[in-house]
């Protein structure tokens, strides 16, 4: 049997090929397929079947594209309310191929339509060598309870319970499990960085697992859960009724410095996917930096949503071509066209060109003592503030702060001057462009970030114990 994992970092994506006999399926894929037509070609293969585990909120799918361009048919919970065609599955249906079966477990909680799909070699044993969990079980935790409508997060969380421990557990420990996200994923909180464990692993390890009965477990689950981003909801409508193929997409217009600049004043934003260091020693006053390296796309969504019509800033033609396709890949698709010729077209126009001040921990230390009127701001998530974080400083999580800004919220004064942090530097960089679109002309983005102040030995404060 062939079975091979495709990892996308910049989403912390997984999604599965399992071949057999010249026939093969894939499993949640993502958007752009030409990675499973390869795979298949390469190893004598069919794709007849395309498997979606749920209808995925943080990425679009490339299901219907990929059925297209094979033939293959598609499968999906039956009670996901799918608007293409799809065959819809229930408990114990099954798919086989050669010397494949594929059976699928109803395991909702995450999303109501969830299924999980267990993967067997009739050529080595009867027996399940793996589960494909989806986003009901992930390496150390276990999915988001709050992304279907007309349930509450409390409900669904129950319904991930009962998942997990009348199906999932109730598995032989040796059972590998294979997830669809890893860390930096947006539909959990706690996920490793493996990609793949066993069940056995899983309930020893997973912190989610340990709950002592179902009620502690919808607690922990729902209590403080993170703000679900914006574009979650229309991401899973797209996947409802299956996205349009890539090539579908209209070609990017190739923009003068005027044309940018005339486009900018009716409200398109200009997205500058460089390097924060390119960025903050020259950069189009008023743009948005997100780094392409991290997680931009997911950034992206979240900040920009996906009404917005944006204009592309980058290194080269091969940099815009790659920031569309990750945008894409979350549905951003009102790309108006890029900046020909980048910032140096833009400068040798003589137009306006912005700078953004960076400072070592060490300056940021004798800042806040000789300064009164300084501002820190945190943009990390609040678990990692409570662990440790810098004496008067002010939490602001970079996927709460375009919100922040827009309803004046921010706690911040635009009068005086901001110092930015995050962990390494990544989100700092993203929230003070954000700032500084936003008015505020003071402000510091901080490289390094808090684990360079920790490095340093600075002081660190904790918080007040509940």
């Amino acid at each position: 049997m062939y079975f091979e994992q495709f990892y996308l970092g910049c989403l912390a994506h997984a999604s599965y090929m399992v071949g057999s006999e010249g026939v093969a399926a894939v499993v949640d894929p993502q958007r752009d397929v030409e990675v499973y037509l390869e795979a298949a070609r390469q190893n004598n293969l069919r794709i007849a079947h395309v498997i979606e585990s749920h209808l995925h909120a943080d990425f679009v799918s490339g299901h219907g594209e990929l059925a297209a361009r094979t033939g293959a048919k598609i499968y999906v919970g039956a009670r996901a309310g799918a608007q293409f065609p799809h065959v819809a599955v229930r408990e114990g249906d099954e798919v086989r191929f050669g010397q494949c079966r594929l059976q699928f477990l109803e395991t909702p909680g995450h999303t109501i339509e969830s299924i999980s799909v267990l993967v067997t070699d009739l050529e080595r044993s009867p027996e399940p060598f793996a589960v494909l969990t989806g986003d009901t079980l992930f390496i150390g935790d276990v999915g988001r309870p709050d992304l279907s409508p007309g349930y509450t997060p409390q409900q669904l969380a129950g319904l991930l319970y009962d998942s997990l421990h009348q199906k999932l557990l109730g598995l032989p420990d040796g059972v590998r499990v294979y997830p669809a996200h890893g860390a930096g994923s947006l539909c959990g909180r706690q996920m490793s960085t493996e990609r793949s464990s066993t069940i056995g692993e899983q309930r020893v390890k997973n912190y989610a697992l340990r709950a002592a009965g179902r009620d502690e477990f919808i607690h922990l689950l729902t209590d403080s859960l993170p703000e679900r981003p914006a574009y979650f909801a229309r991401d899973a409508e797209i996947n409802r009724t299956g996205a349009p193929a890539l090539d579908d997409l209209p070609p990017l217009a190739e923009l003068s410095p005027a044309a940018l600049a005339r486009m900018q004043e009716t409200g398109v934003i200009v997205l500058d996917t460089r390097p924060d260091i390119q960025f903050a020693a020259a950069h189009v006053p008023g743009s948005v930096n997100i780094p392409l390296s991290g997680q931009f796309a997911s950034w992206a969504g979240a900040l920009l949503g996906l009404e917005n019509e944006l204009i592309l800033v980058a290194d080269d033609l091969d940099r815009v071509q790659e920031s569309r396709l990750r945008l894409a890949r979350v549905g951003i698709e009102r790309v108006a066209g890029y900046l020909a010729g980048g910032i140096e077209a833009w400068r040798r126009e003589d137009r306006p060109v912005a700078q953004l001040p960076q400072i070592t921990v060490q300056d940021l230390a004798r800042l806040q003592r000789d300064a009164a009127d300084l501002q820190i701001a945190d943009v990390r998530r609040e678990a990692e503030w409570d662990e440790a974080h810098i004496d008067g400083a002010l939490l602001l999580p970079l996927n709460q702060l375009a919100a922040a800004i827009l309803g004046g919220k921010s706690q911040l004064d635009p009068a005086h001057p901001v110092a930015v942090h995050c962990k390494s530097g990544y989100r700092s960089a993203i929230a003070a462009s954000l700032l500084r679109r936003a008015g505020f002309r003071q402000v510091i983005n901080v490289t390094g970030g808090f684990d360079a102040w920790k490095a340093a030995g600075l002081p660190l404060a904790q918080a007040a114990a509940a």
